[in-house]
C-alpha cells in the first residue's frame, strides 16, 4: 500500500501527479486523492477520537487541499503541503465542549473515570451480534484511542505521527514547522506522559493492573461508549497499521514504551468511507489550473 511519508521507485511520484492535475487532468487528481484519503482519515480518527468526525474532517481538509491545489509551486514534498494543511485543521476542529488543540481531560482525571468503571461478567454471547471477543476487542481499542485524547493537540498529532505511523523526524518536522529537535523533544514527552498512564491503568501493558477490557466491556456497552450494532474500531478492517506503516528506528530502554507502541500500531488501519467518491461529483464545479 502507498505510504505517503516513505519515497517508492514503484509509484507514480506525487509530483507527476500534481502537474498534471494542474493542468486540468481531473483523473490524476483522482489519483491522488485516493491514495492519500485513507492516511489522512487514519490520522483523523485518531486525532478526534469518533469515526464520523474523522470523516467530516477528512472531506474537508481534501477540499481545501483540491482548492488550494493552484498554488502548490513545488517548494516541498507535495505530501509535506498536503498533511501540513490536515494538520492545521485538525488541530483546529472544534466540538461541542472541546478543542482538539486542547486534551479532552487529564491522565489523573482518566485514572479516577476508568477505576469507576465497573467491572462486569462478560456479555451473555446470546444477547449480543456479534462474537463477545469482538466486542472486548473493541472496547480496548475505544479506551486506547480515549487516552490518546488526554494528551493536548500538538503531543497527539507529533504521537500519531512519529509513534503510530512511523513518520521521521525530518518529515514529521516539515509538517508541523518545527525543527527536528523539537519534534523529538514533543514526541518524548507525550511518550512519557501516555506510557505512564498506561503502565498504571492499562493490563495491556502490565497484566497485574486491575484494568481488564474484558470486564469492562459491559460497563462500556452499558454506558454506550460500546455499540455492538455498529462498531466503530474493529468491523471490516483489512489490514493493521504496522503493515502499512514503517517503524521508527529507535533503542529504547523502557519495555513498557515498547510493548504499548505495538499496541497501538497493531490496531486496525481503517479503510474509510468512499468519500473520495462524493468529492468525484464536486470536482467538475471546482476550477482546476492556475487561473483557479
Amino acid at each position: 500500500m502507498y505510504n505517503p511519508f516513505v519515497e517508492s521507485a514503484g509509484d507514480t511520484p506525487d509530483g507527476e501527479l500534481v502537474s498534471q492535475a494542474q493542468s486540468g487532468d481531473r483523473e490524476a487528481l483522482d489519483r491522488l486523492l485516493t491514495r492519500h484519503h485513507p492516511w489522512i482519515f487514519n490520522i483523523a480518527v485518531r486525532m478526534l477520537g469518533r469515526h464520523s468526525d474523522a470523516e467530516d474532517a477528512a472531506q474537508d481538509i481534501l477540499l481545501r487541499a483540491v482548492k488550494s491545489l493552484h498554488s502548490f509551486r513545488g517548494e516541498s514534498r507535495f505530501s509535506t503541503w498536503l498533511y501540513r494543511i490536515a494538520a492545521n485543521h485538525l488541530s483546529n476542529v472544534k466540538k461541542q465542549r472541546w478543542v482538539a488543540s486542547q486534551a479532552v481531560c487529564s491522565f489523573a482525571d482518566a485514572a479516577v473515570s476508568l477505576a469507576r468503571v465497573p467491572d462486569f461478567d462478560p456479555p451473555d454471547p446470546s444477547t449480543v451480534p456479534v462474537p463477545v471477543e469482538l466486542l472486548v476487542r473493541e472496547a480496548g481499542i475505544g479506551c486506547m484511542m480515549g487516552t490518546l485524547l488526554c494528551l493536548d493537540g500538538r503531543q497527539r498529532l507529533v504521537f500519531i505521527l512519529g509513534e503510530v505511523f512511523g513518520v521521521s523526524d525530518e518529515v514529521g518536522a516539515a509538517i508541523l514547522e518545527v525543527t527536528p529537535a523539537n519534534f523529538r523533544q514533543i514526541l518524548s514527552r507525550a511518550r512519557a506522559d501516555l506510557y505512564e498512564y498506561l503502565r498504571g491503568n492499562c493490563s495491556l501493558v502490565d497484566p497485574g493492573n486491575t484494568c481488564k477490557c474484558v470486564r469492562k466491556t459491559r460497563a462500556f456497552i452499558q454506558g454506550g461508549f460500546v455499540d455492538p450494532q455498529n462498531l466503530q474500531f474493529t468491523a471490516d478492517h483489512l489490514r493493521k497499521v504496522r503493515e502499512v506503516a514503517d517503524e521508527r528506528a529507535e533503542e529504547w530502554s523502557d519495555a513498557y514504551m515498547r510493548l504499548a507502541a505495538s499496541l497501538y500500531r497493531g490496531h486496525p488501519f481503517y479503510q474509510p468511507a468512499d468519500q473520495v467518491e462524493i468529492l468525484r461529483k464536486a470536482l467538475p464545479f471546482i476550477p482546476l489550473g492556475p487561473m483557479a
